[in-house]
C-alpha cells in the first residue's frame, strides 16, 4: 500500500479524486530572493532600467502566475482564489546596500 496519495500501487502518479470534499478556507504564503549587484538593486529602485518598471512587473508576473497554478504545477486541482498579494521589497540590511 502507497501512504502517497498522488501515486497509485505501481508508482505511477494519477489524480485524487476530489469532488467529494467540502470547500475549506485555504491560505498559503511562498518567499523567495533575487540576488544581485547593488548596482542592479539601485537602478531597479531607481527606475533607470532599459526593461521599465521592474518591481511592478515582477508584482504583476507573481499575481499571474498565482491563478495559473493548477496550469503550472503537475496533478494541481483548480482552487478558486479569493485574494493574491505579491510585494516586492529591497532587503536594505544587505552588505553593500547603500
Amino acid at each position: 500500500m502507497n501512504d502517497l496519495t498522488h501515486l497509485d500501487d505501481d508508482g505511477r502518479a494519477r489524480m485524487v479524486d476530489v469532488s467529494g470534499k467540502p470547500d475549506t478556507m485555504r491560505t498559503a504564503e511562498a518567499a523567495g530572493q533575487v540576488v544581485c549587484a547593488p548596482q542592479t538593486v539601485e537602478r531597479v529602485l531607481e527606475g533607470r532600467t532599459p526593461k521599465g518598471a521592474v518591481i511592478s512587473t515582477a508584482e504583476l508576473a507573481g499575481i499571474m502566475a498565482a491563478k495559473r497554478t493548477a496550469e503550472l504545477i503537475p496533478l494541481c486541482h483548480p482552487l478558486p482564489l479569493s485574494k493574491v498579494a505579491v510585494r516586492v521589497e529591497p532587503d536594505r540590511s544587505l552588505p553593500g546596500f547603500s
